[in-house]
């Protein structure tokens, strides 16, 4: 599948991070490893965001549309479904892989009326509704936050979205009522709807027997349910089925430590916190252990004694590091400290080297010696590559970027690595495939541009995030080579 375009503008730019991590969160839980998450979650956001990008083009009547991020989630069970259809099962997770060979996920693709309650009524809201219910209570995102990206007013928000409850509550018994129900179901429907209301009812025996055998009026009762805190469980289930407790999970901690308003409690978090604690002393220790080997090594490796230590002089020569340091001296040295080193390494006795100016004059040609150090700093520095990054737009966290590549040699591959500076995280990104470790970030060659010719350009682009500083990438490096900025 083709990659998908670049975002249209700034607005569709901050739209792609804000889904772009929701969709990474799911497609890691319907998968085995990173790699392949990112793999799923790439085609899932492809298809989602054509669908939606069609959708948004077509004449506008009165569709039934899910917010973006439910839509986008949906991508990512239909791509889960293909692939296990394709053969392709294999690098999906196996809980999943018999969800999706069960009668519960034929629910979500079949008859319209056989649809889970929560996903009919969520269609059936206004777009702007339903964004703020999902928003608020599957993303767990703050009011404040809910309030700045739908451009609501944060002092009503709360009373909005109490309305937005009530009306979902409406929405969801308007489907069960319309979904086709045996003359049992049909006798509680009364009774459910006033028992979910209220939010001191008890639910009679008889009726908690019921909707303890009967599933459409169990989801019936979750969605209705306006108090208890029922409502994330019961949109996550009906929208994206399996796996929907364990998003909600994931959403809550992201946006914790995202946003900054609390860290998870209770002992697993301590858990986490000291491991993550320990990562870091551990990384501090290898860092710190690193810095004493480099210095360890140069001081191995400076030359002592003086000039007349041949033997001293001549080992000094023979290593690599010899190459480096020849820049230190001036272009145009002495003849006299010059000529001494020189000789000592092609003559292994310089017996004498004062004593008539016809011998002091033939070590002198020897400038044949010269250019061998000359050339090997040239290796070093010589790039076959060149990257130009521009950042194209730039928000409070996030930003758009593009990167063109010129290389002076054919490739049959590439692969692209650098370090972000100020600890931005890649996202969605189109024309590569990215992957990130810490602060080092490497970009794969798609199937369709591995092949480039000589004095060709590789050129992709992504949108990421960031928290404080936004600096240049640096350290850039193809296919392990460096290369020069410009």
């Amino acid at each position: 599948m083709p990659d998908l375009p670049p975002p249209q503008d700034a607005a569709e730019a901050a739209l792609f991070a804000e889904c772009w991590d929701a969709v990474l969160s799911y497609a890691d839980l319907c998968t085995a490893g990173a790699g392949t998450a990112h793999q799923l979650a790439d085609e899932a956001f492809t298809l989602g965001m054509r669908e939606l990008r069609a959708a948004q083009g077509a004449v506008r009547g009165r569709t039934a549309r899910l917010p973006v991020i439910p839509q986008l989630l949906t991508a990512v069970r239909e791509t889960a479904a293909g692939w296990e259809s394709a053969g392709k099962g294999h690098k999906l997770d196996p809980d999943l892989r018999l969800w999706l060979n069960s009668e519960a996920a034929a629910r979500y693709t079949g008859p319209p009326l056989g649809r889970p309650i929560a996903l009919r009524g969520l269609r059936d809201m206004p777009e702007a509704d339903a964004t703020l219910l999902w928003l608020a209570e599957v993303e767990s995102l703050p009011l404040p936050s809910v309030a700045r990206r739908l451009g609501l007013d944060p002092l009503t928000t709360g009373a909005e979205l109490d309305q937005v409850r009530v009306l979902f509550h409406d929405r969801c018994h308007r489907a069960h009522r319309d979904t086709p129900l045996d003359a049992e179901c049909r006798s509680y429907a009364r009774l459910l709807d006033a028992v979910t209301r209220s939010p001191g009812a008890e639910t009679p025996e008889d009726l908690s027997r019921h909707l303890a055998t009967c599933v459409p009026c169990a989801e019936a009762a979750a969605c209705l349910r306006l108090h208890g805190g029922g409502i994330p469980a019961a949109l996550a289930g009906g929208v994206i089925g399996w796996g929907a407790l364990a998003y909600l999970e994931r959403r809550r901690r992201a946006a914790e430590v995202r946003l900054g308003v609390g860290a998870p409690s209770g002992p697993g978090a301590r858990a986490d916190d000291e491991a993550a604690r320990g990562r870091v002393l551990r990384g501090s220790l290898l860092a710190a252990a690193g810095l004493l080997s480099a210095v360890a090594l140069g001081v191995s490796l400076m030359p002592f004694g003086t000039p007349d230590d041949t033997d001293a002089s001549a080992r000094d020569d023979q290593k690599p590091i010899a190459a480096p340091d020849t820049p230190h001296p001036d272009p145009t040295p002495a003849p006299s400290r010059s000529a001494a080193p020189a000789t000592t390494r092609t003559v292994p006795v310089p017996a004498s080297p004062l004593p008539t100016p016809t011998r002091s004059r033939e070590p002198a040609p020897p400038p044949s010696p010269k250019p061998s150090a000359t050339p090997s700093p040239t290796p070093s520095t010589r790039t076959t590559c060149r990257v130009a990054y521009h950042l194209d737009d730039e928000w409070s966290d996030g930003f758009q970027a593009s990167l063109h590549i010129t290389t002076d040699t054919p490739l049959s591959d590439w692969q692209l690595t650098w370090t972000f500076p100020d600890g931005q995280h890649i996202g969605q990104t189109w024309d590569a495939t990215p992957h990130q470790d810490g602060a080092r970030v490497t970009a794969e060659a798609k199937s369709y541009n591995r092949e480039v010719a000589a004095d060709g350009t590789i050129a992709f682009g992504f949108v990421g995030t960031r928290d404080g500083g936004n600096g240049a990438p640096r350290g850039f490096r193809l296919n392990g080579e460096p290369c020069a900025n410009g």
